[in-house]
């Protein structure tokens, strides 16, 4: 009962992590989980269908679509994290254009207002 007490706080603790990381943007994890799916979905009804019009046995068309399947939904999972990686960077600089947008803003306005007093 000790050791999962242990790895329980370990992981509440907050960590100070200054890398993005897909697996907490709430968007790139929902875009990610949604593109294997569908690449999952799309791999195996293209290759069923194709294997049944080209005069395969029903079994063997249904075990290559699901290793289609399988195939499609990693295809699927690495272009998404490939793309999200790229969105990701492109959000913090972004972000970071802001507040230095923002911090200019404050110091012209502190230097515009310590000009304006009177001596």
């Amino acid at each position: 009962m000790a050791k999962k007490a242990k790895t329980d706080d370990a992981a509440a603790a907050p960590k100070d992590d200054r890398h993005v990381r897909l697996s907490t943007h709430p968007r790139a994890k929902r875009h990610i989980a949604m593109a294997k799916g569908w690449g999952g979905l799309a791999g195996f009804a293209l290759v069923l269908i194709l294997s049944l019009r080209a005069g395969a046995p029903a079994f063997d068309a249904g075990w290559h679509a699901l290793l289609a399947g399988i195939g499609f939904s990693t295809l699927g999972w690495a272009a998404a994290v490939s793309v999200w990686r790229q969105v990701a960077v492109a959000e913090v600089r972004a972000a970071q254009r802001r507040l230095q947008a923002m911090a200019d803003a404050a110091r012209a306005e502190a230097a515009t207002a310590a000009d304006a007093r009177p001596a």
